[in-house]
């Protein structure tokens, strides 16, 4: 027992020491820093609240004036016959791998959009055996003659990703007359009016580059979900503009024949688009950012680009990981030298961020631990004194905190009234999904493991995505395997079945609900 006590001693001296030192100058600022963290995320999620709720209110009022399309343009004159008939063509361009359990879905908000002029659609897949091409091949017989779809086998990718791959064999593929193409991940789920919005402004705007929306997490209930939705959650910043910005999701970009071009710019290949992309390209977005930035061309996010995006109900930590590796490996691919020192900046930037994030939460741990021990000590020698300064960064930081947490679940609200204002066929979305207390511990764990991520990623330069594993060299892919490693049957963000022959679809449910949704559009298709 004596030996025990004197254990205990021991253990309560270090405590109380270290939350002495976490009092020191430089403790204080780096606590202080972190606070400043926390309130600059909640003014950035403060700023998009605001754009995403000017919307909310554009619309109630459009509705309000007699407008009861409003979720499709504010203009209703613009939904008359002889304006819909005069819209451009559109090719959708579906890169697939593999099929999960809200792929059928996501595909039926694709397929079922009330765009009114000339509209096709491509699903891409690298081979006939990819789950997905069995899945899409029931989903276009439920439509039949209702939709302008097809399925397209682009073959397994060899200089490049194959999400770009696809991609690139869409862009080929895609009808001659059509002005604009969409690029849409299998997990983007659209609302009636999403192309017509987002064609809309390429029309309004001759200027545009590209536009891009904002995917807005699910979480399914794991703390893999919402480590992803709380990582997403900052670049919501960056696409609540309202306009211009600097970000890109590749999950929703729209570009006048693929990225501002023609067919006949295309086959130019302008900016060295097509020709960056496929020699050792690896990501969509950052690419073309990087040739946006590079060029001074505009990238736009509409007030109207947010998108459901449910996780999903098996996300398990491991994939999470895999995912946020990914996401830092992405910073090491690059398409020139200035591309190069931009990802090192956002590399550095967002490591020191997160630590200086996380590290105030650690302080504070030592804190309230000395504090707890105080209170049950019964011994006041001057090695036991608690400093109250510790308690009062304790109390400024949990008031941050709260602040940080009322912002984000404030955007949070708007965005899921403004997807269910967008889509008001759908069963509405509900904030009561969200578990607060599992967004805060995501908070500190996200912050706490990208810097790891960023690190191994920098030194590792290869990732296992999809079952298929990619290596770079020079910030270019130069070797791909396709090994399906052991324990990748599945996708790791979507638990998608990546491997087999066939894929199970519940066509009598869903086949319904297809031909209810189909029978109140009418989509056009090209003139053949």
């Amino acid at each position: 027992m004596r030996e025990i006590l004197s254990a205990l001693d021991s253990i309560d001296l270090l405590l109380f020491a270290t939350s002495r030192a976490l009092c020191s100058p430089f403790a204080v600022f780096v606590q202080i820093q972190g606070y400043v963290i926390c309130l600059l995320l909640a003014a950035g999620w403060a700023g998009a609240a605001y754009v995403r709720n000017r919307e909310v209110r554009q619309m109630r009022k459009c509705m309000k004036d007699g407008n009861p399309f409003a979720f499709l343009s504010h203009d209703i004159h613009a939904l008359e016959h002889l304006n819909q008939v005069n819209l451009p063509g559109v090719t959708v361009v579906m890169p697939l791998k593999g099929f999960g359990e809200h792929n059928l879905h996501n595909w039926r908000t694709q397929l079922t959009s009330l765009y009114g002029g000339p509209l096709e659609f491509l699903f891409i897949v690298d081979s006939t055996e990819d789950p997905a091409y069995h899945a899409v091949s029931r989903l276009l017989l439920d439509f039949k003659d209702d939709v302008n779809a097809r399925i397209i086998v682009a073959g397994p990718s060899t200089t490049c990703s194959q999400k770009v791959h696809n991609q690139l064999i869409g862009v080929e593929k895609m009808h001659k007359d059509s002005k604009y193409v969409l690029f849409l991940d299998d997990d983007a789920r659209l609302h009636p009016g999403s192309i017509g919005a987002l064609t809309a402004e390429m029309i309004k705007n001759p200027e545009i580059f590209i536009q891009t929306g904002y995917p807005l997490d699910l979480p399914s209930g794991s703390l893999g979900s919402y480590c992803i939705y709380e990582y997403h959650m900052p670049c919501s910043m960056g696409f609540a503009t309202g306009g211009r910005t600097f970000f890109l999701w590749g999950g929703c970009m729209m570009a006048r024949n693929f990225i501002s071009m023609h067919a006949d710019d295309f086959r130019t290949d302008k900016h060295g688009i097509v020709t960056q992309l496929s020699d050792g390209g690896y990501s969509d977005d950052m690419t073309l950012a990087a040739i946006a930035g590079a060029h001074k061309r505009l990238i736009t996010s509409p007030p109207v680009a947010v998108f459901p995006h449910p996780l999903a109900s098996d996300l398990t930590f491991s994939r999470y990981w895999n995912y946020l590796r990914k996401q830092t490996f992405v910073l090491e691919s690059y398409t020139s030298y200035v591309n190069w020192l931009m990802n090192r900046a956002l590399f550095s930037v967002h490591c020191y961020l997160s630590w200086g994030f996380v590290f105030p939460y650690t302080m504070a741990m030592f804190h309230v631990a000395a504090a707890v021990r105080f209170h049950f000590k019964h011994n006041f020698a001057e090695e036991y004194i608690l400093n109250p300064i510790g308690l009062k960064l304790v109390g400024g930081l949990f008031v941050v905190t709260t602040i940080e947490l009322l912002s984000m679940w404030n955007l949070t609200r708007i965005e899921v009234r403004l997807c269910n204002m967008l889509s008001p066929e759908a069963p509405p979305l509900s904030l009561s999904a969200y578990n607060w207390c599992m967004v805060f511990v995501a908070m500190v764990v996200d912050n706490f493991l990208y810097p790891i991520s960023a690190i191994r990623s920098h030194f590792s330069q290869s990732i296992n995505w999809s079952g298929i594993r990619y290596h770079l060299r020079n910030g270019k892919i130069h070797k791909i395997d396709r090994t399906m490693e052991k324990g990748k049957k599945f996708s790791d963000l979507a638990a998608k079945r990546l491997y087999g022959r066939k894929a199970q679809s519940k066509i009598s449910i869903l086949g319904s609900l297809s031909r209810s949704l189909a029978n109140w559009r009418q989509p056009k298709k090209y003139d053949v």
